[in-house]
């Protein structure tokens, strides 16, 4: 089985914790850390633009991107939501194993 850390941006805590929530809940992710209070520098539109935003990086199996990915966009609050999947090339077997059994089948 193949993992993925998904590394997902939010407009703020409220939000990363319902996506995390959601995505738990629903068992397309065996866990989600939520880093509060980064600082993005973007574009977006032509502007240059500075927000304060949350961070999630949820664990999950590569077999459930296309699902994760459509969840996230169906909860998340922004236009075109940060989501992007990091393939994992290795670990702990057990920890590994505890990913894929967390996770829908």
């Amino acid at each position: 089985m193949q993992y993925s850390f998904v590394y997902i941006t939010a407009s703020d805590l409220a939000e990363a914790e319902n996506i995390g929530q959601v995505l738990v809940r629903e068992k397309l992710a065996a866990c989600v850390n939520i880093f509060q209070g980064m600082k993005s520098i973007y574009m977006w539109q032509g502007k240059l633009e500075e927000s304060r935003e949350a961070v999630l990086l949820a664990k999950t199996r590569e077999d459930l991107r296309e699902k994760l990915l459509a969840r996230v966009k169906d909860v998340h609050s922004y236009e075109c939501p940060c989501v992007v999947f990091i393939p994992v090339a290795g670990g702990n077997p057990e920890f590994l194993e505890w990913i894929g059994l967390q996770t829908t089948s």
